[in-house]
């Protein structure tokens, strides 16, 4: 973040020595700094350790605002009013003199910060792009309409935002621990509550309901048979952990995305914060729009487009996932075959199946396929600033299925969860792209 700020200052110094040429026209024009803005929300996201199914929720209103002020100024575009859940028209704008990308941006970082965070998380950052616009040559006259704008904008998607269960899933019935065999329980080290069991409840963006697509059965618990397919896929992850080459935990480690892994040593327990899993997903897509030079509307579309389908996803894997249950492979090790086996990865608290990362790795994978083509190669270099190498893939639908043996390699799902999950996200993202019509 502080590096970004540096950035930006810079540019404001140099916008400074050109003011005369009016240069806001190319600085706001710019897509990278719209990404760059993303990653600012990312951030805040990550230092306020928000999960991933709250953070979700966080980046689709914000891109969708976003996308809302692009389709009033890019004739290219159609607005999402009556094609997602709910969503009544923009009500209409008065646009003389307004900057639209900069009003995007404004609309992102206020409806970013005020969906879940206290207002104001990110008002130091609006407060530099501001700046931005000041000594880059933006008169005072088009700073406050593209400001009107976004505001009106915002807090349109804002008030459609405080329908969607949201508040109400904050007080309702939590899970119940008890001790049926199969059946999830808290895991090592935090012995955390299970996160977000009333996610099913949540509005979708594009499916009539969280069971419009209902996954198989999982295998049933079984650990006295040991034929039985429970077994055998329990089985899979311990021999797999026990094993692990050094490419394979590289791609755990990769897709790891966890936001808050607890680390315990000895009487001391810390947090040590990274993305998480739709944050990782919102760099890739930064990353894509970069390498294919697109311009600013489209670059808002794409996030916009991959940050429904991952919203959905999530409200589709979480319905499977307290439906189901099911036990986590470290519980199931740790009783029947060896109490002091521990995954690579930490347990994320919230039962196994379906897996939450194939899920919305394989329908953002979808949206991103349909935006930028099948075979768009690309490097991942979103966990570079964590220490860990980056990953090249021939394309996004690599990367999902990639993902789907991290969760695998890392002992924290078995295989049989990763295959399905990775076939319903497809689902998901397969019905965002067929159900929205973004580009005309």
């Amino acid at each position: 973040m502080k590096k970004f700020y540096t950035v930006l200052l810079l540019v404001i110094a140099l916008a400074g020595c050109q003011e005369k040429k009016r240069t806001y026209q190319n600085l706001f024009n710019d897509p990278v700094l719209f990404s760059k803005t993303v990653k600012e929300l990312n951030y805040v996201v990550m230092q306020n350790n928000f999960p991933p199914i709250i953070a979700s929720r966080n980046y689709t209103y914000a891109c969708i605002a976003a996308y809302e002020v692009v389709a009033i100024g890019d004739s290219r575009f159609q607005s999402l009013a009556g094609q997602i859940k709910h969503l009544p028209p923009i009500p209409r704008q008065d646009t003389a003199n307004v900057n639209f990308q900069y009003a995007a941006i404004l609309a992102f970082c206020k409806t970013g910060e005020a969906v879940t965070f206290p207002e104001g998380s990110m008002r130091e950052y609006r407060k530099k792009l501001d700046s931005l616009a000041e000594v880059s040559g933006m008169s005072s006259a088009m700073q406050k309409a593209s400001k009107q704008l976004a505001d009106s904008v915002a807090n349109h998607i804002l008030s459609w935002s405080k329908n969607d269960n949201y508040a109400q899933t904050r007080t309702a019935e939590k899970y119940h621990i008890t001790q049926e065999e199969g059946r999830w329980i808290p895991t090592p080290p935090a012995y955390a509550q299970a996160l977000e069991p009333n996610w099913r409840d949540i509005r979708p963006m594009v499916m009539d309901s969280a069971s419009q697509f209902l996954t198989p059965r999982p295998p049933a618990f079984s650990m006295t048979d040991k034929n039985s397919k429970f077994y055998k896929e329990v089985l899979a992850v311990k021999n797999a952990g026990d094993s692990l080459t050094d490419e394979q935990k590289h791609i755990a480690e990769f897709w790891d995305d966890l936001g808050n892994r607890t680390i315990v040593e000895g009487h001391v327990m810390f947090t040590v914060k990274k993305f998480s899993p739709p944050g990782h997903w919102m760099n890739i897509v930064g990353i894509a729009c970069q390498k294919a030079n697109t311009d600013f509307s489209t670059t808002v579309y794409a996030y916009a487009k991959t940050a429904i389908a991952s919203f959905d996803a999530f409200i589709q894997c979480w319905d499977e996932k307290y439906r189901s249950n099911v036990v986590r492979p470290e519980t199931v090790i740790n009783k029947y075959i060896d109490p002091n086996w521990r995954p690579y990865l930490q347990t994320p608290p919230f039962p196994e199946y379906t897996c939450g990362h194939s899920t919305v790795s394989s329908a953002a994978a979808e949206a991103l396929t349909d935006v930028f083509g099948e075979n768009f190669a690309y490097t991942d270099t979103s966990e570079l600033e964590f220490g860990i190498a980056n990953r090249s893939f021939t394309s996004f639908r690599q990367a999902a299925l990639e993902n789907n043996w991290a969760r695998f390699y890392g002992g924290i799902h078995y295989h049989n969860s990763c295959i399905i999950s990775t076939e319903y996200g497809i689902k998901v993202g397969e019905l965002v792209n067929q159900h929205l019509i973004m580009k005309k």
